[in-house]
């Protein structure tokens, strides 16, 4: 019995000094496996922000994380996707008419972020849809009230540029189908004489839009690190100043593009949203220098590998004409 011990232990001896030694013989190493968020996005979890791994394998570009209980001093559901776009690739999803859940878009496409995009009415899109230089749909070229005194805003875009940047504009497509950039919009209100339509002198500092894919929507919320919130000169009727689910994007200074989404209207008790005044606080407390409103409300959804973050408020996926991706 003793001879047994004493051959158990020195097998055991043996096998943990080979174990010990394998272990000693590879140098510390981070795997690319390995990486987690918070060593790519340090200020967002500073913030309180809390990586999401519950939505499968993604790009190790690609982070995801869920916002503190409390984002303005309200009670928050949100979530964020955050991209390296040195490595992440944007892309505008929809047509000018037809509609999709964003589950479809995310079957049609298999993108690893889906985000619903501009606005629409009767499966018609509202919003620009630029895609590969084309704009396929224009933003919205006229609005009223009555549809006696016609109004012709320049709407908020966001968008892939020719030379590589992510920025957000406010856009006029003319008649002759030449879209214009601007660097304000012009100064509408509803009630007040309409300012002349939109051309390549008005609003001052026009130029011919130079985007490789965008999208629409509005309010713009933030331009050049500066809040805007311009709902009221874009024609906007989307109850900015109330509490509702919205959705967003942005980009931040170090080229890291973010895709928000915050649940509303106590789908989960006491997460009533936000104004777009405050998503556009908690988009710059993010580091965006830029950033638009996207259609909010029953719209709101993201997708992360085809799985949702919020609850819908109409109890189910709404069908939308536009949506963003990122892969």
């Amino acid at each position: 019995m003793k001879r047994i011990n004493f051959m158990s232990l020195l097998l055991l001896t043996i096998l943990t000094s080979t174990i010990v030694a394998c272990a000693e013989s590879y140098p510390e190493h981070e795997w690319e496996w390995d990486k987690t968020p918070e060593e790519t996005n340090p200020g967002i979890v500073e913030l309180g922000w809390t990586a999401q791994y519950q939505f499968g394998k993604l790009p190790t570009y690609i982070s995801i994380y869920k916002s503190p209980e409390q984002l303005e001093s309200k009670k928050a559901v949100a979530y964020i996707a955050v991209a390296d776009m040195s490595k992440a690739s944007f892309s505008v999803l929809g047509e000018k008419t037809g509609s999709k859940t964003p589950s479809q878009f995310y079957e049609q496409s298999q993108h690893s972020v889906i985000l619903n995009g501009g606005f629409f009415w009767d499966g018609s899109s509202l919003s620009m849809i630029c895609r590969d230089g084309q704009v396929i749909c224009p933003n919205n070229q006229s609005d009223s009230e009555d549809w006696v005194t016609i109004y012709y805003p320049t709407r908020a875009v966001f968008g892939l540029m020719t030379d590589g940047s992510y920025k957000t504009t406010w856009t006029y497509t003319t008649t002759t189908n030449i879209t214009y950039s601007y660097p304000q919009p012009a100064e509408n209100k509803y009630g007040e004489t309409p300012k002349e339509v939109p051309s390549a002198t008005f609003p001052a500092g026009g130029s011919v839009l130079k985007a490789k894919n965008a999208i629409g929507g509005g309010p713009m919320l933030i331009k050049d690190g500066a809040i805007k919130d311009t709902y009221v000169a874009e024609l906007l009727k989307i109850s900015a100043d109330s509490n509702q689910p919205r959705s967003a994007i942005g980009i931040t200074k170090d080229n890291k593009l973010i895709l928000f989404v915050c649940e509303g209207r106590e789908m989960t008790p006491g997460v009533v949203g936000y104004t777009t005044a405050e998503v556009a606080k908690i988009l710059k407390s993010l580091g965006c220098v830029d950033a638009m409103n996207l259609d909010g409300g029953g719209s709101s959804c993201m997708l992360i590998n085809g799985k949702e973050t919020i609850k819908g408020t109409d109890g189910k996926q709404r069908t939308v004409v536009t949506a963003v991706g990122l892969r």
